[in-house]
């Protein structure tokens, strides 16, 4: 029977650390529904909803102009709207939803940069703290060589 190779990463914890994990487990969770409720404000489900409307209001406003000009070409029937004014309303309900859909995705580039920011700002923070510590250790470490000498 060949030898059992034990994993060099697997190391029995004591239950301190353990608890510590798991403490930092829910604090990681509890970041992460933070962050989902912060998103859902942006741009979640209530804001798909929102756009299903819109898209819907925006297809059936341009697709009853294109029938009535179709209609009014076709079967002869009496429109009051002047054909050049259907035409000039359906490029302003495209135009209108181009722009906001451009806003939409103005929005959340600024979200993306305002979390990129962030953790950039974070991350500056956590090198200065390691820095500070690396020059502490190798002040202990100068001072320990200094008095073995």
């Amino acid at each position: 029977m060949p030898p059992t190779r034990r994993n060099p990463w697997r190391t029995a914890m004591a239950p301190s650390d353990t608890e510590a994990l798991q403490e930092e487990l829910e604090q990681f969770r509890k970041e992460k529904e933070k962050i989902r409720a912060l998103v859902g404000q942006i741009g979640g489900v209530v804001s798909n909803r929102r756009d299903r409307v819109v898209n819907v209001v925006f297809l059936l406003a341009i697709a009853l102009l294109l029938i009535a000009d179709v209609l009014r070409h076709i079967a002869g029937l009496d429109i009051p709207l002047p054909p050049l004014f259907s035409l000039e309303l359906g490029v302003l309900l495209v135009s209108v939803k181009i722009i906001w859909m451009i806003h939409k995705q103005a929005r959340v580039e600024h979200f993306q940069f305002w979390i990129l920011n962030s953790i950039e700002f974070r991350l500056n923070e956590i090198t200065k703290s390691v820095r500070r510590l690396e020059d502490l250790a190798q002040d202990g470490a100068d001072e320990s060589q200094r008095l073995r000498s």
